[in-house]
């Protein structure tokens, strides 16, 4: 019997002319060629609809112009090899903010949902995801949680998902979210995302996870301008290992403790971080609500030039209900911890008086102030101060910033 080969044709009206695209199926194999003008999406979009189960999805070199959202949640065992890059438009702002996907946490949205069950994700170190970042930048003009400003990419809903060996430039906001999601895999993974304006990057973080368990990390560099790896609400068996930061928050559980129901954090690893000019390097940042932070490990960290490396908090942002908040924080361990704080504040650590902090452990920490000197640290409300490991040299009050503008 001859095998199965079937060509979906796609018509586009481009100045004047119609473009013919095709999408190539055969042995349950999908083949993409990019058009090279005009719009990728519908003959993404086809693929994926041809391509959905038991499927290998092909996307061969060339450049894919991504005007419209993409919402791929029904996958069951499929490959798909990237190879190309991916250019999502910056002349149709408005469409994308009107048209983004919610994706349920902070009133937040993407531009491109990926879910289902057993799909690989490979870019073979050519794939690039160029969000065409600037613009979200210079619109955005240094706001927070624009709406409608699109993820790049969301994992939802997902279980046991590959992504390996993709590059990201300028994100349109965070790179990765992972949602909702169980044994994701993500590794070999480049992102920088700067600004050359007078607005800065804000909210490019590298990955958030959030309602998810059994994450894998490794082999990631990151420049972002914001969070570089956060654990968020409800995260559990996070395992991070192997990553560089620039201009980031490095490593960060949080923020969470701001939603209607609790946000549990449980067993998470960062282990093998190098933290560059960051804002923070291990830290810790929770609202005054509902949850808990248990069994944190921060593992074998070098930084340089970082403002305040260590930095828990039970009142991230606004400084207010600090300690009222009985969201315990505990079972928390910072070992090799190495390299120079901006100022001469190595770490600052208030915990919430009616919930201090318990079984915080620190070996091998060895922080100092890049102008010379001795750095300060600075704790309240820690249980086990005493025999943690490492030397208070002052208390930390309640609204202690997350980062200083000189030093105390």
């Amino acid at each position: 019997m001859k095998p199965l080969r079937k060509v979906v044709l796609l018509l586009w009206a481009w100045v004047g002319l119609e473009i013919a695209a095709e999408v190539i199926v055969s042995n349950s194999t999908c083949t993409v060629t990019p058009l090279g003008s005009g719009d990728d999406t519908p003959q993404i979009k086809k693929a994926f609809q041809e391509c959905a189960t038991n499927s290998h999805i092909i996307f061969q070199e060339g450049t894919y112009n991504i005007r419209q959202v993409m919402e791929f949640t029904n996958l069951k065992n499929v490959s798909i090899d990237i190879y190309g890059k991916w250019v999502w438009s910056a002349d149709n702002l408005q469409y994308w903010i009107g048209n983004t996907l919610p994706v349920t946490y902070a009133n937040l949205y993407t531009g491109w949902k990926l879910g289902g069950t057993d799909i690989a994700l490979r870019g073979h170190g050519k794939a690039l995801f160029d969000g065409n970042g600037q613009a979200w930048i210079d619109e955005n003009r240094d706001g927070s949680n624009r709406r409608g400003r699109p993820i790049n990419l969301t994992i939802w809903r997902a279980t046991n998902v590959l992504i390996d060996g993709i590059t990201w430039r300028q994100s349109q906001f965070w790179h990765t979210f992972v949602a909702f999601s169980k044994n994701v895999t993500m590794t070999n993974l480049d992102m920088r995302t700067r600004s050359n304006s007078r607005w800065s990057a804000v909210n490019t973080d590298g990955v958030d996870t959030w309602n998810s368990e059994d994450v894998t990390i490794r082999n990631w560099t990151v420049e972002c301008y914001d969070d570089c790896i956060s654990v968020k609400g409800n995260s559990k068996n996070i395992d991070v290992r192997n990553v560089t930061c620039y201009e980031s928050g490095c490593a960060v559980i949080g923020s969470l403790g701001n939603g209607n129901g609790p946000d549990n954090i449980d067993n998470v690893l960062f282990q093998d971080f190098k933290c560059n000019h960051s804002s923070n390097a291990a830290w810790i940042k929770t609202y005054p609500g509902q949850g808990r932070v248990r069994n944190v490990t921060f593992r074998n960290f070098e930084f340089s030039d970082v403002n305040q490396p260590i930095y828990v908090t039970p009142c991230i942002y606004s400084g207010q209900g600090c300690d009222s908040s009985r969201l315990p924080i505990e079972d928390i361990t910072w070992s090799n911890i190495k390299g120079t704080s901006r100022y001469n504040v190595a770490a600052g650590m208030h915990c919430s008086s009616a919930a201090p902090c318990k079984n915080f452990k620190f070996e091998n920490i060895d922080i100092r102030p890049k102008a010379g000197g001795t750095a300060k640290v600075l704790c309240s409300n820690i249980r086990n101060q005493a025999d943690m490991g490492l030397t208070c040299t002052g208390s930390c009050p309640a609204n202690w910033p997350q980062e200083l503008n000189g030093n105390r």
